[in-house]
């Protein structure tokens, strides 16, 4: 068992871990080299990309607040003419609404108007008519009157003008009378 922790110890010292002194002082040259192109050569070029690509996103934040900015202003633009396109419209129908009642009451007047011509007009034709009746009645009567008077008198009533002023004379009386009664 002795024997068997010299050769341990023995070869403690030959460790796989630790390696041996050349090989450390090759080893760390060779990553003094390697360190120093990475910190010379691609670091430079690693930190210009990220920062390229940090100027990028930031660039893509300011352009997309610019944007939200903008559409925020269109949005507001937007809502302002809607709101005014709605009191046009209520303005609009409020005058049409206005020139409708006008209308209407143009209209009534003019048909009111038409109506009292249309009245007056009747009244009129009925007056004519009426006076034309009464002298056609007048007539009528008057050539009666005279025929029946002259069977009456026994004579004949021809003379015209002595006809006609006797037939108005008699008429007058009764036009009075009648219009004494009423």
């Amino acid at each position: 068992m002795i024997a068997n922790l010299v050769q341990l110890a023995a070869e403690e010292e030959q460790s796989p871990l630790v390696p041996p002194g050349p090989e450390l002082l090759v080893g760390a040259i060779a990553f003094a080299i390697v360190f120093f192109f990475f910190w010379k050569k691609l670091l430079p070029n690693i930190n210009k990309v990220l920062e390229e690509r940090r100027e990028a996103i930031e660039g893509g934040i300011e352009k997309a607040e610019a944007a939200q900015t903008e559409a925020q202003s269109v949005l507001e633009q937007y809502k302002a003419q809607l709101a005014e396109a709605r009191h046009e419209a209520a303005r609009l129908r409020q005058e049409a609404q206005e020139q409708g009642a006008t209308l209407i009451a143009e209209m009534r007047a003019e048909g009111q108007r038409q109506r009292e011509e249309i009245v007056a007009a009747g009244h009129a034709q009925i007056e004519a008519d009426r006076k034309a009746a009464a002298q056609s009645l007048r007539q009528d009567v008057g050539q009666l009157a005279t025929d029946l008077a002259g069977k009456l008198v026994g004579e004949s009533l021809e003379d015209s003008a002595r006809q006609s002023r006797t037939i108005d004379r008699f008429l007058d009386e009764l036009e009075e009378k009648a219009e004494a009664a009423r």
